[in-house]
């Protein structure tokens, strides 16, 4: 990896752009990675995420603007970032008829892994997918966590600094996913800067820093903290009631109440003031016959930042595309 001027920046780009005819999926994005950072790039789908990381990996180019990973231009320097950086998709990379081994010793090929590493980075390779003695298994027959973790261990075979991970996570099971942040964790423990998007907003408590990407444009941008004190400008409320579903509409109407929607069995909702809406809200339901119910204000959750912050930008922002 080249020194960046600001070396401890490992991925940065300026007015980013990239159109599909008249199609913008990424509107002129400006941000900055840090060296051995867990960055998480958030958005719903649709938003702009992969085609982002595609340009960043050199697998695409941009249609204006620039930027650099790992010190080198992602548009005039695209096989030297491919050379330097891991990738791993949503659908894992792997080849299904082939055997464990031979697929690490495919991404060995690819990576061009001196021979006289080879053994070593095989072995390291198998320990870190947790998949020793299974070398001879066909990739087809691994259930997804094992896959997921596989398709990781050839990612980094070649030890990159930095590594691209584009919805990892998506349709593994909850306790696959946590060991999978598990491994991302130790990573950046060891200085490599993991460059992560997902749509799983529990998953982005995990990130040192993040965006939020919408319709090709960054709309928030912070540390998990950061975007619930900072970025969310409203309060939020929890009402915690029974058959929270049938009372969601109602709620939403009150006076007061910006946005309502359901998190797990409850209510959330974004009011502009919670000192007059936690009494309208209690008046309401007491008059309504509700049984049972509490209302109190929460800190809110990387999901109603989510949540609220789209749909500002969706009622101040002109449709685009």
């Amino acid at each position: 990896m080249k020194e960046n001027s600001q070396n401890n920046i490992a991925v940065s780009v300026q007015e980013l752009e990239k159109r599909f005819g008249d199609f913008t999926a990424v509107n002129r994005i400006n941000f900055e990675v840090k060296a051995g950072e867990i960055f998480g790039f958030l958005g719903p789908n649709g938003a702009g995420k992969s085609t982002t990381i595609r340009m960043l990996c050199g697998i695409i180019s941009p249609t204006s603007g620039s930027g650099e990973v790992g010190g080198y231009d992602i548009i005039k320097e695209q096989h030297k970032i491919k050379e330097h950086i891991g990738y791993m998709s949503q659908k894992f990379s792997l080849y299904n008829d082939l055997t464990v081994e031979e697929n690490i010793n495919f991404y060995s090929g690819i990576y061009k892994i001196p021979q006289k590493e080879k053994k070593e980075r095989f072995e390291a390779t198998v320990r870190t997918a947790g998949l020793e003695g299974m070398e001879g298994n066909l990739t087809a027959t691994l259930a997804g966590g094992w896959k997921q973790r596989l398709a990781l261990g050839c990612a980094l075979i070649h030890q990159p600094r930095i590594i691209f991970l584009d919805e990892p996570t998506s349709g593994v099971d909850p306790i696959t996913r946590a060991n999978f942040w598990g491994v991302i964790k130790d990573l950046a423990s060891q200085g490599v800067t993991v460059f992560v998007t997902t749509h799983y907003m529990d998953e982005a408590e995990n990130c040192n820093r993040m965006v939020l990407i919408y319709h090709g444009t960054i709309i928030a941008t912070g540390t998990p903290q950061e975007m619930k004190t900072k970025v969310m400008k409203n309060e939020v409320l929890e009402i915690v009631i029974t058959d929270a579903q049938a009372w969601l509409d109602k709620i939403s109407g009150i006076e007061g109440v910006k946005e309502a929607a359901l998190f797990g069995a409850n209510i959330h909702t974004v009011v502009y003031d919670s000192a007059k809406a936690i009494p309208a809200i209690n008046g309401f339901l007491q008059g309504a016959g509700a049984e049972g119910f509490s209302v109190n204000k929460i800190l809110p959750s990387l999901e109603d930042v989510f949540v609220a912050s789209i749909e500002e930008y969706d009622r101040t922002e002109p449709k685009k595309n």
